[in-house]
């Protein structure tokens, strides 16, 4: 198998070669393939240990997989000896493209092989390694290329490049870090300074998260390519555009996966990397979980559709797609929605008009609630902070899809744009559920204080009521037992006694107007409370109707919006 690909006359177009990094157990032939569907225009294999590629049969199975579609191809050894270097090229070029030989893996047991980042202290050992692939292989186009880091003193770093440069490397790329960096920002002011004096191509590798920070790293430096790693592991279509996974390439992996017998733990470890960005905590969790390939189809299937099917949501939404938003609530969710209807239920049973204050007094009074009562106060400041988490977790939610909606672009896939406005209509019902539900937690305590205030006045309005009654009665009975004493005495005796008896008659008279006045103010206060409870509880009633209506509103107007 020949190949006619030149990979020098790549970097003459005058275009960034964006370049997929050698990673391993993940850029094989099925990844390798799925990128190059995404405006990849290089590919790398895993790092391959040289030697044992040239001793073993099944290492070279198993390591190194190809086919006529997987050009251009640039395999990637680790190797310690110029000649075994130059061995392993020779088996490989009738399958690939070019070699590269790995100067900048910082792992300890590579580098204590005397492989990996241990060779940039060795330059004239890289030099000869380049200079035997470039003397061995017949291939005039077959590329001999170096993939090193940076020297803390970076003079050393430009001297061995330039000493490859004179053997004859094809380009170098470049890992702006030192050997003792993980996570640190790229240098690429190094990368800068390497590309300026070299007269070879250059590749920068680190950090290349997006299509943006290809077109930034190349501003920055000048190089002639990028090369993406984790990047791309987490959106293999990042080259293309795509801020994140579309959904289309994640059934294309599906698909060249398992058409390649790619193995279960490569295959599910991908697309926890792809999926990570586009997918809620609970459904990674559960996604993280599964031991097959069918069910991972089967959750791909159910959680996000097959492209069929998001093809039909999307013709058909709103319906289908509130339906496909129900059918992914998760359970703390569902338990979320269950309580508001609990709360609805309860406040729709105190506003029933014969159920009285008293009577749900009577019931508050049952022995069992006494014995909750304890509990209550720790219970309610408990569940208001719970909703008050789920509030927020929502709204974070709304804002992170809110912002992706904004920024997708016309040319995204629809079956991305579908996932991402049923994942906003999802975090909107939950911003619905747990505000409302916190509303009414509050107000259906409010409402349970406001029914024991009402029920205790009009306990005490009827015990007023009761004593001015009998105060009344006792009143009319005394005026008439003297109208008959004021009789007895005017009929028994003269005028000196009937002027006696009117005068302790008129006292008595006074005393009781007194008493029948006093009662009746009492009865009047009495009454004045009970028409003020009365009118706040008809305005809380009044106040929960319009406020249901606001919500009703606001949630249509958000579905309006959805449209």
């Amino acid at each position: 198998m020949s190949t006619n690909i030149n990979i020098m006359d790549m970097f003459q177009k005058g275009d960034v070669l964006k370049t997929c990094a050698p990673m391993v157990r993940y850029s094989k032939l099925a990844f390798r393939s799925l990128v190059r569907k995404y405006d990849c225009d290089l590919c790398f294999t895993p790092m391959i240990v040289a030697s044992d590629f040239l001793r073993s049969v099944k290492a070279r199975d198993s390591e190194f997989t190809t086919n006529t579609a997987d050009r251009p191809l640039i395999v990637q050894f680790a190797a310690s000896e110029a000649q075994t270097l130059a061995d392993a090229a020779c088996v490989v070029a009738p399958f690939s493209d070019g070699v590269d030989l790995n100067c900048g893996c910082p792992q300890r047991w590579a580098m204590s092989e005397g492989y990996g980042a241990c060779l940039i202290n060795k330059p004239e050992l890289v030099r000869d390694m380049v200079r035997h692939v470039r003397n061995q292989v017949g291939n005039p186009n077959y590329t001999s290329s170096i993939k090193i880091r940076i020297h803390q003193d970076l003079r050393r770093t430009v001297d061995m490049c330039q000493k490859a440069e004179a053997a004859g490397v094809s380009w170098i790329t470049v890992h702006g870090r030192t050997v003792d960096e993980r996570h640190q920002a790229v240098h690429f002011d190094a990368i800068k300074t390497i590309k300026d004096s070299l007269s070879v191509p250059v590749i920068a590798n680190g950090d290349i998260k997006s299509l943006g920070d290809v077109e930034t790293t190349q501003q920055l430096t000048g190089v002639d390519g990028v090369m993406a790693a984790r990047g791309l592991l987490s959106n293999p279509a990042m080259f293309a555009g795509y801020s994140e996974t579309p959904l289309e390439c994640v059934w294309d992996w599906v698909d060249l996966a398992t058409d390649q017998g790619t193995p279960f733990t490569c295959f599910h470890q991908h697309l926890i990397y792809m999926l990570e960005k586009i997918s809620s905590q609970p459904e990674r969790k559960v996604f993280n979980s599964l031991h097959s390939t069918a069910a991972i189809i089967d959750y791909l299937h159910n959680t996000y559709g097959s492209p069929d099917t998001q093809i039909q949501i999307s013709n058909t939404f709103p319906w289908s797609l509130f339906e496909a938003s129900l059918l992914e609530m998760s359970l703390q969710w569902t338990t979320v929605a269950g309580f508001l209807y609990v709360e609805m239920t309860i406040l729709f049973l105190f506003c029933i008009p014969f159920i009285s204050a008293t009577r749900w007094q009577r019931i508050f009074q049952l022995s069992i609630w006494k014995r909750m009562a304890k509990f209550w106060n720790k219970a309610f400041i408990a569940m208001i902070i719970i909703l008050i988490v789920f509030f927020f977790d929502a709204m974070r939610e709304v804002r992170k899809y809110s912002s992706a909606h904004h920024t997708i672009t016309t040319d995204v896939h629809h079956n991305t744009f579908d996932n991402l406005h049923m994942k906003l209509f999802r975090a909107q019902r939950n911003l619905y559920i747990s505000g409302f539900s916190l509303f009414l937690w509050l107000l259906m305590r409010r409402v349970i204080t406001l029914i024991n205030q009402l029920a205790t006045e009009m306990g005490q309005t009827a015990a007023l009521q009761t004593q001015a009654e009998t105060d009344n009665l006792a009143a009319k009975k005394y005026m008439e037992e003297n109208e008959l004493l004021k009789q007895t005495l005017m009929d028994s005796k003269g005028e000196k006694g009937t002027a006696e008896g009117n005068e302790l008659l008129r006292k008595e008279m006074e005393k009781l107007k007194e008493v029948q006045k006093a009662s009746e103010e009492a009865l009047k206060n009495s009454q004045s409370q009970l028409d003020t409870m009365k009118t706040q509880y008809n305005g809380l009633t009044r106040e929960y109707d319009r406020l249901l209506k606001e919500h009703q509103t606001l949630q249509e107007m958000g579905d309006k919006k959805d449209d």
